[in-house]
């Protein structure tokens, strides 16, 4: 087995404020970077705070920004950089730092709590609902989210512009509006609830100019622009501007 010395630049600091400290750290074949954040933390920063959990990419937990790409370091390996290339590993920007490379992503709970869960249909018990798996090929790319929130650090709608995060529920939740949106069995409009139009008015899809930058973080590989984010959109546009659409939601409305 090879090894060589890699020359790293890491964020130290907390909310107060920090800087980019420079390492060399030996690299053996086969590695990825979180097995480097890890010797760091062995040999020479043993004070340095990184979240990790599961190191197989199904947690979530290691999202940090790698050469300036939000990516999970546990799915990034060294290969793909070069050997006398510097690597820089910094906290997601778009979420305020706590420590070192962890940040609080608490505004993603949030967001979480604002999406008015599964409507289940009337008369059918729990355990009792019936799908057929071509009703459901749509929305069950959805599910393989695991919540890294890449793809709401990459979001320059909350990246970029701090003050949107109140509107904003970005992309990791717009999806999952669109996925109760797309699902047989939801009964969200019988109850009075329309998923399209909390999307544009509570959710703030106005914002998202689809430039599928979440989809390029995702790694799970969910096409969440043009599966999810821009349906989303078309649906919520005929719901509002389509005059036959918007007589026929009128007309439901009266007979109920």
């Amino acid at each position: 087995m090879s090894t060589y010395d890699a020359s790293f630049r890491v964020w130290r600091g907390d909310a107060e404020g920090g800087e980019l400290r420079d390492f060399t750290v030996e690299v053996h074949d086969g590695e990825v970077v979180l097995d480097i954040v890890h010797r760091l933390q062995a040999t020479q920063a043993s004070d340095l705070a990184v979240r990790w959990n599961c190191k197989a990419g199904k947690c979530g937990s290691c999202s940090a920004e790698v050469n300036g790409r939000p990516r999970l370091m546990c799915m990034t390996r060294m290969s793909t950089f070069e050997r006398t290339e510097t690597i820089t590993i910094t906290p997601l920007r778009a979420f305020p730092v706590v420590r070192d490379l962890v940040t609080d992503v608490s505004f993603n709970y949030r967001k979480a709590r604002e999406v008015p869960a599964f409507v289940p249909p009337e008369g059918v018990a729990p355990g009792a609902y019936r799908m057929q798996q071509i009703d459901v090929e749509r929305s069950q790319e959805f599910r393989k989210c695991i919540e890294c929130f890449l793809c709401q650090d990459t979001c320059h709608v909350v990246r970029d512009h701090e003050e949107n995060k109140g509107a904003f529920a970005g992309p990791r939740f717009l999806m999952r509006v669109a996925e109760l949106d797309m699902h047989p069995l939801d009964a969200a409009s019988d109850a009075g609830l329309d998923r399209k139009r909390t999307a544009q008015e509570e959710h703030g899809l106005g914002y998202c100019n689809i430039t599928k930058c979440c989809t390029e973080v995702c790694p799970e590989g969910i096409r969440i622009t043009d599966n999810a984010l821009i349906p989303l959109k078309e649906r919520a546009v005929d719901r509002k501007y389509d005059p036959l659409v918007w007589l026929g939601s009128k007309i439901g409305r009266r007979k109920g």
